[in-house]
């Protein structure tokens, strides 16, 4: 089952394409300054509903700033934090891994102790603890989530490294003087890749939604930035009366967990046929 015969996935991507679209271009596509005040314009609903209007496609907030505009450039911080956060944990975490597997013994031992004793404290309150103890950032929060997110691809690279380190070309290298480092780089790595890549896909979901969270609760990005998750904040408090305020950044945040958990899945489907189940 390849991704392109899955047309789920496709749409998934054709989401994404969107978004890092959206992310990029955000400077051409937004109708107005995401930051732009215009309090004779206040709560003005989407330009489909009565008093609505063209300028203003979904609406404005209770300080008159264009909600399209604000959910455009909020998704350059949720990419920019799901990337990076995705990144360092994945570097941290294959590396973690690959020593564990491959050298056994007490480095393993110490690592996975390590990995089970943050796994027993809840992600987003070790996330809430970091971020409170450092300080809100953009930085901040993307060190933050990428130190909670290694454990993940420690545990499954350390996995995949315990089966192939047995393998006939592992132990013919050995043989040949091939040093430990480059057994690891060469014929180790090349074979973690695809699952590395799926836990990756999966993990920037995990941290855009762990961002927004953060975001929420006034501890993530600080607040002249745009993001979704202090959109969401700002509209609550106007669900009955204005409901687009809120709505509309957390459809946005929805579909882009929804699009790349998707992607994920058939990310995992390709690389492990045998787990597919029609």
């Amino acid at each position: 089952m390849t991704v392109v015969r899955n047309r789920l996935a496709l749409a998934a991507l054709g989401v994404l394409a969107l978004l890092v679209i959206a992310a990029v271009f955000s400077p051409l596509l937004a109708p107005d300054d995401p930051a732009k005040q215009q309090l004779l314009a206040r709560l003005t609903p989407p330009a489909w509903e009565g008093g609505g209007s063209l300028a203003h496609p979904l609406g404005t907030d209770q300080l008159g700033r264009d909600v399209l505009s604000r959910v455009i450039y909020g998704s350059r911080v949720s990419l920019l934090v799901g990337i990076g956060a995705a990144l360092l944990a994945g570097v941290v975490g294959a590396l973690c891994g690959l020593f564990a597997g491959f050298r056994g013994g007490w480095p393993d031992r110490i690592l996975m102790r390590f990995a089970d004793i943050q796994l027993a404290f809840p992600s987003l309150l070790l996330a809430l603890a970091i971020v409170g103890f450092l300080g809100s950032g953009l930085w901040n929060v993307v060190l933050v989530l990428g130190f909670t997110g290694w454990v993940a691809y420690a545990r499954v690279v350390r996995s995949e490294v315990l089966s192939l380190r047995t393998r006939d070309y592992v132990t013919q290298a050995r043989a040949t003087g091939v040093t430990d480092l480059t057994i690891m780089r060469r014929h180790l790595l090349p074979n973690v890749l695809p699952h590395l890549a799926t836990i990756a896909t999966l993990h920037i979901a995990a941290a855009i939604v762990a961002e927004a969270s953060l975001s929420y609760l006034g501890l993530g990005v600080p607040k002249e930035t745009v993001t979704w998750g202090s959109m969401l904040a700002d509209g609550q408090l106007y669900l009955g009366t204005s409901w687009w305020v809120a709505v509309f950044p957390g459809l946005a945040l929805m579909l882009t967990s929804l699009a790349i958990n998707i992607t994920g899945d058939a990310l995992r489907d390709v690389a492990d046929p045998k787990a597919y189940r029609r």
